[in-house]
């Protein structure tokens, strides 16, 4: 996938057939939609593009407000590019653009600014100012100025959005959210010096300071996870939370355990994928209770991993 900034647009000048939106997550509805992006192209000989914004637009539309996103920037290209589209292209979502009407939206800018001579639109999107107008009123601007505009269908038996997911993650729901997704949540950090309890209690923990302070961190408890250092793939746990056992007015970690490692992991950059919720933090009576209910999570959680080598 070629990615195409503003000010080399005239590479697409012979004509594209395009998709747009933020695509946060790049989940499975997003994948569904552009497999039939690249249907279409194929069948009108045309290369295909997907048009994305560098900001949400809700940062636009309401100013001051950071939604917690499902990946990052770079995350977010990476997924995109694995779908097999043609072209990215890159665009900032300004105040301009999101007043402008769905009319001279798809005039001024799909079709004479970024050569869109097919539009698939996903099921249910809607743009333009207020987005006040729907799909009909997109197909008569897009036929007025010789755009073929036609709407995506529905992943079949599964309601997929990034909200949801969203939802799912802050419920503590993996599972469901791996599945809308298609993939393992993933969240990436660095290893930061912390106080050593868990090696005290058998159990060495890495507390990771994550990167990207707007992405979603799932609820607060224990879970199995995959961890990745560099090539290096290790199976673990890990717990989101205050540690009340240890603390009475603790801060809120994220305290990854790994299976079967020895060393040291300081200033080291881990990538977590979240298979699976064990069970909820709680406070124990005393640090023996804690230890033996880690052992018990260690087994249930190399439980939720089996066959992920």
């Amino acid at each position: 996938m070629e990615i195409i900034r503003s000010n080399h647009l005239s590479r697409l000048s012979a004509g594209t057939a395009a998709t747009i939106g933020f695509f946060d997550g790049v989940h499975a509805g997003h994948r569904f939609l552009l497999e039939q992006l690249k249907t279409q192209a194929h069948a009108h000989q045309l290369p295909s593009m997907v048009i994305t914004f560098l900001q949400h637009p809700q940062t636009v539309l309401q100013p001051g407000f950071q939604p917690k996103l499902l990946s990052t920037f770079d995350e977010r290209i990476e997924r995109l590019s694995e779908s097999g589209i043609d072209y990215c292209l890159l665009q900032d979502f300004t105040p301009s653009l999101s007043g402008l009407d769905a009319q001279t939206f798809i005039q001024k800018k799909l079709k004479e600014e970024w050569f869109v001579k097919l539009l698939l639109i996903g099921y249910n999107h809607r743009f333009g100012k207020n987005r006040a107008e729907g799909f009909e009123d997109y197909v008569k601007y897009g036929k007025a100025c010789g755009m073929e505009i036609l709407q995506a269908s529905k992943l079949p038996d599964m309601s997929v959005s990034s909200t949801h997911i969203r939802n799912y993650l802050s419920e503590r729901n993996v599972k469901e959210a791996n599945r809308m997704l298609s993939y393992f949540y993933r969240l990436e950090g660095k290893v930061i010096e912390g106080n050593h309890w868990g090696r005290e209690l058998g159990f060495p923990t890495a507390n990771l300071e994550i990167s990207d302070t707007n992405k979603i961190i799932p609820g607060e408890g224990i879970y199995a996870l995959l961890v990745y250092q560099g090539e290096k793939k290790y199976k673990g746990m890990v717990y989101i939370g205050q540690r009340p056992t240890l603390t009475i007015h603790g801060e809120k970690r994220i305290e990854v355990h790994l299976f079967d490692f020895s060393g040291d992991l300081y200033g080291e950059t881990l990538q977590l994928e979240f298979v699976e919720f064990l069970r909820e933090g709680r406070q124990f009576e005393n640090t023996e209770e804690l230890k033996k209910q880690l052992f018990a999570d260690r087994e249930a959680a190399l439980a939720a991993l089996t066959g992920l080598e």
